[in-house]
């Protein structure tokens, strides 16, 4: 456990999220979400927590681990298609990471995800927040479009407005 992380999950905590994404950030991630939807027949879901705290913190569970569990908590894998995709900011690490159910997971699979982490991790460097998530969200549909094209009259399965933890 490094006294660095716990130091900076304690001081950052949620006041960093609402100067980052404050409401009119949150609108337009989730605007682009409905707009990538609507290439595709899979659902997208964005989560930001601005810091562990308590048990998770203290047992330093990396953004992985933390994804996974919002990932299951959010009922992500239960889509039809089995192409649900979780893109999940820990905002303290900065540290994007991306959950996909299986359907969609084994086509573009752990580097694919990566690549699309680590142009959103480059924006966020540079303080480009709404930036970097909406790009985000628009390489991840680019993937589902291609694997899931859309249908017209499919159901919405999943909430299209962003989860701030």
């Amino acid at each position: 456990m490094s006294i660095k992380r716990i130091g900076k999950h304690l001081l950052e905590h949620r006041w960093r999220v609402r100067r980052e994404f404050p409401p009119r950030v949150l609108d337009a991630i989730e605007q682009a979400i409905k707009a990538g939807e609507a290439t595709h027949s899979g659902q997208i879901r964005f989560v930001v927590e601005g810091a562990l705290d308590g048990v998770p913190l203290f047992r330093n569970q990396p953004a992985r681990e933390r994804a996974l569990d919002v990932f299951a908590h959010l009922r992500i894998w239960d889509t039809h298609h089995n192409n649900g995709v979780l893109i999940y900011l820990l905002l303290a690490d900065r540290d994007v990471e991306i959950v996909a159910d299986r359907g969609i997971d084994a086509k573009v699979g752990r580097a694919g995800w990566e690549a699309i982490c680590s142009a959103m991790e480059t924006d966020f460097r540079a303080g480009r927040f709404e930036q970097g998530v909406i790009k985000g969200i628009e390489a991840v549909s680019r993937e589902l479009a291609r694997y899931f094209p859309h249908v017209a009259g499919g159901p919405n399965e999943l909430p299209d407005k962003p989860v701030v933890i």
